[in-house]
């Protein structure tokens, strides 16, 4: 989960609250990322494409793995009857339901497998009672998205982090990690253990299967399936994440992060950068400077 974390904080963060007004709900468009509602206030119904509206209630979380159009409605109704979503209820009108919507918008790559393997839509309770800190961080996450504070571009990833987390780990205990990665496959889970133990060294196919004792083509058939990615891709997304997060936490040379994920040149990094995120690390890391000032 930390790794996920870690992965999706490449990604802008975003955050709002929506008041709701009338006896009509909204549509969310798509994105290209992982979020959650939080609902505040009111009851509504979480509307998909072709499945059953789903309940809401205050502390409810409406998690999206992957970002995919859904609607909130005070009713139950079908996901076309629902008008885009505005941004803030018409002055004087009575609002049906409020909630907080924060996501991390990916501009390039796509959410890590980790998220992918879960279903589209997932919907916890945050349990006030047994959690009563995550009143506070409801609160805290409210305050932030409604000011313009000074240091947004910190605190709302740290908010959106939390919740996240929370939500994820209550889902995981309620379904006994269903729909998870198959990473319960002993010899999969080793060879995960020594890629992200030593993000700089590049294995062949052929030295981790050795290291965890098993042949070429068998681990390869076994990783794809357990992990959905080929061992090689697998590599390369962990190691251009973490050049990608380094762009983003610290001001070292690309030539330095290049060897910190195991490039041997500037170069090398740059283009298998440019190929999984569309643009140069310089380019990503200007860009992640800007939203971070704002």
């Amino acid at each position: 989960m930390s790794e996920v974390i870690r992965a999706v904080r490449v990604g802008s963060a975003y955050g709002r609250l929506i008041r709701q007004p009338g006896s009509r709900g909204l549509r969310l468009p798509a994105i290209s990322g992982t979020g959650a509602h939080v609902i505040v206030s009111g009851t509504c119904w979480l509307i998909r494409e072709g499945e059953e509206p789903v309940a809401l209630a205050p502390g409810d979380v409406v998690l999206s793995s992957a970002g995919g159009e859904h609607g909130l409605s005070p009713v139950p109704c079908a996901l076309d009857d629902l008008p885009p979503v505005l941004v803030a209820a018409p002055t004087g009108q009575a609002v049906a339901f409020e909630f907080l919507t924060c996501c991390y918008v990916l501009e390039r790559g796509q959410a890590p497998q980790y998220l992918r393997a879960l279903p589209d839509f997932m919907v916890v309770s945050l349990d006030y009672d047994r959690h009563p800190e995550m009143r506070t961080l409801v609160d805290l996450l409210r305050a932030d998205v409604s000011g313009a504070a000074m240091g947004r571009g910190a605190t709302m990833p740290a908010l959106l982090d939390l919740i996240l987390v929370h939500a994820l780990r209550q889902w995981h205990e309620k379904h006994s990690a269903a729909g998870w990665p198959a990473t319960d496959d002993a010899v999969v889970a080793a060879a995960l253990h020594k890629i992200h133990a030593d993000p700089r060294r590049v294995w062949s196919v052929g030295e981790l299967s050795a290291a965890v004792g098993m042949n070429r083509t068998t681990f390869t058939k076994r990783f794809t399936t357990a992990v959905g990615q080929p061992p090689t891709s697998y590599m390369t997304s962990v190691r251009l994440g973490r050049g990608a997060r380094l762009l983003q936490a610290s001001e070292a040379p690309l030539a330095t992060i290049a060897r910190e994920v195991g490039y041997a040149t500037e170069a090398a990094f740059s283009d298998a950068f440019r190929r999984e995120y569309g643009l140069r690390p310089g380019r990503f890391r200007r860009d992640a400077a800007a939203r971070g000032s704002a």
